[in-house]
């Protein structure tokens, strides 16, 4: 974890925790989407001046993107390792729905996930796209790892691998969105049970 100095013009400047202050600006986003979150929203959060922050980070922008990464790497990172760890294709789409249930519905702070139930606004399109690739990017991971799960003979052949990935990502979002909306840790592993269930269909 990187120390960087919070910049004042008088006395030893004090050192602050970039992956701390991240993980509350972090915080600050989720919960009020890249508008609604003001630089004085952001450094009391974050525990800086609205020197400091930009000295370090550049811009609102930039620590933004930097806070999207954060989440990607530590609480979002639960797919990636999923898709990455499990050796069997339907058990590493059903842990990452099972821990998507749980991450959702257990975080804290705000629930659901920051990239999945994007609250950045209309005007910041370049953001909004960011979120657009990101999910495409998970989309993406999932159909890979089914169609390599057909060169390793755990998937059927004639999977639709590319529609398959899509459903799942679909449901992934929508417990996102419901996490957000109040639904419990249950309700959520109930619901990544079924769709885990239905995966049965692409079994040789």
């Amino acid at each position: 974890m990187g120390i960087v100095e919070n910049g004042r013009r008088r006395g030893r400047p004090p050192a602050f925790d970039r992956a701390e202050v991240l993980e509350r600006a972090m915080q600050v986003f989720w919960a009020s989407g890249y508008e609604g979150a003001s630089i004085a929203m952001l450094t009391q959060a974050m525990g800086i001046s609205a020197q400091s922050l930009y000295a370090a980070f550049g811009s609102k922008d930039a620590l933004y993107r930097e806070a999207i990464e954060f989440y990607r790497t530590t609480i979002g990172g639960f797919a990636a390792r999923a898709l990455e760890e499990e050796a069997d294709a339907f058990n590493a789409v059903a842990r990452l729905l099972r821990d998507a249930a749980i991450t959702f519905s257990r975080t804290g702070g705000t629930p659901g996930c920051m990239i999945a139930t994007p609250s950045a606004g209309a005007t910041a399109t370049e953001l909004v796209d960011l979120g657009r690739r990101l999910r495409a990017e998970s989309i993406d991971k999932i159909a890979e790892r089914l169609e390599r799960g057909v060169a390793d003979r755990q998937v059927r052949g004639d999977a639709d691998c590319a529609a398959w990935s899509h459903y799942i990502a679909a449901v992934v979002q929508g417990m996102a969105v419901q996490a957000r909306d109040g639904a419990s840790t249950e309700v959520l592993l109930r619901l990544a049970e079924i769709t885990a269930q239905s995966l049965s269909a692409l079994r040789p």
